[in-house]
């Protein structure tokens, strides 16, 4: 039982972690969303904050701020085809935001301030549905804040930067196993709840225009690791015996990795009304191959968790037109490569590679406000796939299905200059 509880804990600690990255909500931008997220070569508003600080200076505007918010509608289906159990997700809509400020100090310097959330989303499954010794429910959320400074060292060359303060909560509920309940039939779970998880990274960039015409950028985002240190895991409705947990709560370490990300790409204006985007950003998931996790408890050793994640990748394309002096049309789309691995393919993360269809518009509404739309579509590619890394009484227990899942995000803004 001690190790059945071990392997318990690791999968749910493991669970938050992927979620954390394995799930990247790309909503730091209603124009780049609207452009399939592509931004790192484009200088149109403060937006540029998250996606290239060294496109800063280029702004012409004393100051300028967007804001945004954007829903996250998710649904996932699961089904067994072989003994025909289904299963479907239930959840509210998740709601990241992002505040983006700059201030234009000279015409070689300007100040910056980028806060978003690129890690978070929930999963909620039906109530003792067949992979609830796996999950039944999660919420994750992770806040990036980052000050910035943006350099212009030429007429064609820029670099900016600055450190990150990230700070994230989880909060994830999966049943003991697929039959153990207390004496009045309710099924045993446990519980992890931790909040306030805090750690730094930082953030470079350069922007190099050869010509009036063309933008070309460059962004890195440093690897984060958020130390979880004294959280909570409530076990409840365990059997009254000593080979079972007992009811109540017990503390753990372990440090969750938020994977480095490059994105590098261009921005080509061939007159005043077109505009085309593409950006190549590379998810380091790597890193992401183990997880150790400390237990309060002396008598319960250090366990290790396999993930084995792989690097993956992420192709966005976009285009603006200007149909009036006072509309902005954009239309995108990306291509999204899931970082899991086979046989690790668990119902806390159901997502595999995905198509994402983007449309927006900005309208000036005065010269210095403008509301600012996003939609996108996000398709992920149906999947039979199982997760191999249950035990359950020193057996490995798979559990396999197939998945199909989509998103929609409509998202809205402000854009404010003077």
């Amino acid at each position: 039982m001690k190790n059945f509880l071990i392997s318990g804990l690791l999968l749910i600690l493991a669970t938050a972690s992927a979620y954390a990255g394995g799930y990247r909500v790309a909503a730091q931008g209603q124009r780049a969303l609207a452009m399939g997220h592509a931004g790192v070569g484009v200088v149109n508003s403060a937006e540029t904050a998250f996606f290239n600080p060294s496109g800063l200076v280029y702004l012409e505007d004393k100051f300028t701020v967007s804001a945004g918010i954007t829903g996250v509608f998710s649904n996932v289906k699961w089904q067994n085809t072989s003994t025909g159990q289904f299963a479907e997700t239930q959840q509210d809509p998740g709601t990241p935001f992002y505040f983006h400020a700059a201030y234009k100090v000279t015409e070689w310097m300007s100040l910056g301030l980028s806060v978003s959330t690129p890690f978070g989303s929930s999963v909620e499954w039906e109530q003792d549905w067949a992979g609830s010794h796996l999950v039944n429910d999660i919420e994750l959320a992770a806040i990036f804040i980052q000050p910035l400074v943006s350099l212009k060292l030429s007429e064609h060359f820029s670099i900016g930067g600055g450190p990150i303060f990230v700070t994230g909560n989880v909060n994830f509920n999966r049943n003991a196993n697929r039959t153990l309940t207390d004496e009045q039939g309710n099924r045993s779970n446990i519980t992890i709840d931790d909040s306030g998880v805090t750690n730094t990274g930082w953030s470079a960039s350069f922007m190099f225009t050869p010509v009036e015409e063309l933008r070309i950028g460059f962004n890195y985002r440093s690897e984060i690791l958020l130390n979880a240190e004294g959280g909570e895991a409530t076990f409840a409705n365990f059997p009254n015996s000593t080979l079972t947990p007992q009811n109540g709560t017990t503390a753990f370490d372990a440090t969750l990795p938020l994977p480095a990300e490059l994105t590098m790409g261009f921005a080509y204006q061939p007159n005043e009304n077109w505009l085309f985007a593409f950006d190549y950003q590379r998810a380091f998931w790597d890193v992401y191959n183990s997880l150790d996790i400390d237990f309060a408890d002396p008598n319960v050793p250090t366990s290790i968790n396999p993930r084995n994640y792989k690097n993956a990748s992420t192709y966005r394309f976009g285009a603006q037109y200007k149909a009036t002096d006072n509309l902005m049309l954009r239309v995108g789309y990306y291509f999204d490569e899931s970082p899991v691995q086979e046989g690790f393919f668990a119902p806390e993360t159901p997502r595999n590679d995905g198509n994402g269809y983007t449309a927006g518009l900005s309208f000036q509404v005065s010269e210095k406000f403008a509301i600012d739309a996003s939609f996108l579509y996000l398709r992920f590619k149906e999947v039979d796939a199982s997760y191999d890394s249950y035990v359950e009484n020193g057996q490995s227990v798979p559990f396999r299905g197939t998945y199909k899942s989509n998103a929609l995000l409509p998202g809205i803004g402000v854009t404010y200059k003077l």
